[in-house]
């Protein structure tokens, strides 16, 4: 069926691994925002990884999942790439009719490969991170770790633009793959800013919920080596003993990951890990409560983390590295610092926790930087201005 393309009837098809209730980091989180901020601009269909189903107003959302055959009694080893790659394949099998695909992280970009060969629609690819820039990865996937690689530079390569969420990001990409730097646009994440502020009475129930003191310096992330988990452990010695260190950490990559954190932890008397996702309200509870939230990733292309925290009045203590420079100003809404270096890490933190003072004034201008800044629903004007940018230069443009 031939597409009737206008600014008004604008449609996009967003392929996305993560889409609620199956959010385990940032790039669920941008896709579940930005999606439900475009379609109060335009027509969206969601297609995802699991069995969801949705379909209200201008949003759409299904569920896909793998072929059986290829995927039975698989645990873990390097056929597990299976998963993703019979998925994207399921997803492309009903047609696309939408103006754009718009592809999220390596898992779907072999479905956005396959949508605009098959079906001729023009491909966007958002890279939330860089397979290239993240060896460790081999660590959890094994030799699909090369297949995954693939899947990300044929989806890149084939993109009509890519989506960069920094412009570190925009530099890695063209550092990585040689791609024609116009293609690249640079669109920064963004944040809920209702939902996202200072709620105290609900900091004061998740401390009891969790047998939290009044003072803790808070990590939110997945338990992978890219987050500096073992880089904030190795600082723990050196802070306050009666201030307690709160990981709020699950997902971990691997196995092995998670039985290292645990048995250092025993170790640590100052650790309280909250091990699970927890419910929207009681992470900004955490949040809110923290007197310093510290993010050590040794590799962050963004931090929408940060952008949490700085939402919720938080001082911020990370490392000055990726998107997370673009975000977190140093000296004026938190401290950055050298990344896998424990030492400056804890050397920031208690310079926080000294100054009262210094803790206030960087979670007052953090909440105000995010407010200034980071919207989604700019997020997605910008998105959209971005498609009818494409649509129009494309040959024989429709509009």
């Amino acid at each position: 069926m031939k597409r009737v393309h206008s600014p008004e009837t604008l449609t996009v098809s967003i392929f996305t691994n993560e889409y609620p209730p199956n959010v385990y980091g940032g790039a669920g989180v941008h896709v579940d925002y930005l999606s439900r901020a475009l379609a109060k601009l335009m027509y969206v269909e969601v297609r995802c990884f699991g069995d969801q189903r949705l379909d209200c107003a201008n949003l759409r959302v299904k569920g896909y999942g793998p072929w059986d055959l290829m995927v039975e009694g698989i645990e873990g080893g390097p056929a597990r790439i299976f998963r993703p790659m019979t998925t994207d394949i399921a997803m492309v099998r009903d047609p696309v009719t939408s103006d754009i695909v718009h592809c999220h992280t390596w898992y779907t970009f072999l479905a956005g490969f396959l949508a605009k060969t098959l079906y001729g629609v023009p491909l966007v690819v958002t890279v939330h991170s860089l397979e290239p820039l993240r060896p460790w990865k081999e660590e959890q996937l094994g030799r699909a770790y090369k297949l995954s690689s693939w899947f990300e530079e044929v989806g890149v390569k084939a993109a009509d633009r890519i989506v960069a969420v920094s412009g570190s990001m925009k530099g890695d990409i063209l550092s990585c793959y040689h791609v024609p730097e116009d293609r690249i646009v640079v669109i920064h994440n963004g944040i809920d800013l209702e939902e996202y502020r200072r709620d105290l009475g609900q900091a004061e129930a998740v401390r009891r919920k969790y047998g939290i003191g009044e003072r803790y310096i808070l990590f939110v992330g997945r338990i992978s080596r890219q987050k500096g988990i073992m880089h904030l452990l190795d600082a723990a010695p050196l802070l306050p003993g009666d201030i307690k260190i709160v990981l709020c950490a699950s997902a971990p990559d691997t196995r092995e990951l998670e039985d290292e954190l645990r048995e250092r932890i025993k170790y640590l008397g100052n650790v309280i890990w909250i091990d699970k996702m927890l419910p929207k309200e009681e992470l900004i509870g955490l949040y809110s409560g923290a007197s310093v939230f510290a993010c050590p990733s040794i590799y962050e292309p963004f931090g929408i983390i940060n952008l949490e925290a700085m939402a919720c009045e938080v001082p911020v203590v990370a490392s000055a590295v990726g998107g997370i420079k673009e975000v977190v100003i140093d000296g004026e809404t938190g401290f950055l610092v050298p990344p896998g270096d424990p030492a400056e890490l804890a050397l920031a933190i208690n310079r926080v926790l000294e100054d009262r003072s210094l803790a206030r004034s960087f979670g007052q201008k953090g909440r105000r930087r995010v407010e200034d800044h980071f919207s989604w629903d700019a997020v997605a004007k910008k998105t959209r201005e971005m498609y009818l940018d494409l649509l129009a230069s494309l040959p024989g443009a429709p509009f």
